[in-house]
C-alpha cells in the first residue's frame, strides 16, 4: 500500500518554481526543494519520482493555470448571445487572450515568470517521464484548439492561413511588446498590444482562393506550442 502523503505537492512546487525563476533551472535540486521547504528528500522523490517529473510538474502546473486562466478570459467574450457572439466579442475574445500574461503575471509571478520568461527547454531538458511528455502535449494540443477555436468564430474557417493570424495576435504580439522588453507592467504597452491585434485582425487572412495553406488541421511547429507567449 502506497504511503501516505505527510505533505502538500504545491509546497514542493512553489520551491522549484521559486528556485528556477530566481537562480536558474539548475539550481532546481531535490537537496534546495527539500532545505527550502523542510520536506525531507525521500518524501520528495516519493511524490515526484525524480528530478526531471519535479520540473515538469512545475511547469505543468504553470501552464495549466495560464491555460485556464486564458480560456475563462475568452469564455466571458465567446458565452454572450447564448454562445452566438458578434464579430466585436469575438475581436475582444482575441484582445483578451493576448493580455492574459498581464493577469497571469499579477495573480501567480513566479507562474509567470517560469512560463513566460524561462526556457522551456533549457528547463525541461530531454528526460522527462512519458507521463509528463505526455500531459505536456496535452496543454500544448489545448492551446492549438483554443487558437481554431477564436479563428472559425471570427472568420469562419480554420485553416493554417486563418490559425496565423490569432497566432500572431496572442502568442507573437505579447511576445514582442510585453517579454522582450521587461514592459508586461506597464499600462502603455497593454495600450499598444491592444492597439496591434485589432490592426493585424482589421487586415486578417488571405482569401481562402489565395492561401496555398489552406487545410482545416494545421500541424503548427512543436516550438509554437507552447501555452503563453514565446520567449
Amino acid at each position: 500500500m502506497p504511503r501516505p502523503r505527510t505533505h502538500d505537492p504545491d509546497i514542493v512546487l512553489d520551491a522549484a518554481e521559486s528556485l528556477a525563476v530566481r537562480s536558474g533551472p539548475a539550481a532546481v535540486t531535490i537537496r534546495a526543494v527539500a532545505a527550502a521547504t523542510g520536506v525531507s528528500n525521500g518524501a520528495i522523490y516519493h511524490t515526484f519520482g525524480s528530478r526531471a517529473e519535479l520540473l515538469g510538474r512545475s511547469w505543468l502546473r504553470a501552464a495549466g493555470r495560464f491555460l485556464r486562466m486564458q480560456t475563462e478570459l475568452v469564455e466571458a467574450h465567446l458565452a454572450v448571445n447564448d454562445g452566438a457572439p458578434c464579430s466585436s466579442e469575438v475581436i475582444a475574445a482575441v484582445v483578451a487572450a493576448a493580455e492574459t500574461p498581464v493577469e497571469f503575471a499579477r495573480r501567480y509571478p513566479d507562474s509567470s515568470k517560469l512560463l513566460l520568461t524561462v526556457s522551456r527547454g533549457e528547463l525541461l531538458g530531454d528526460e522527462l517521464p512519458e507521463q509528463v511528455a505526455a500531459e505536456l502535449a496535452g496543454t500544448d494540443d489545448a492551446l492549438v484548439g483554443l487558437i481554431i477555436r477564436l479563428s472559425r468564430a471570427l472568420w469562419g474557417r480554420g485553416d493554417a492561413a486563418a490559425v496565423d493570424v490569432i497566432t500572431t495576435c496572442i502568442v507573437d504580439l505579447p511576445t514582442g511588446i510585453l517579454l522582450r522588453r521587461d514592459r508586461i507592467a506597464k499600462p502603455i504597452a497593454r495600450e499598444h498590444l491592444r492597439a496591434a491585434v485589432r490592426a493585424v485582425l482589421a487586415v486578417g487572412p488571405p482569401d481562402r482562393h489565395r492561401s496555398k495553406e489552406h487545410h482545416e488541421h494545421p500541424d503548427l511547429p512543436r516550438k509554437d506550442r507552447s501555452p503563453g507567449p514565446r520567449r
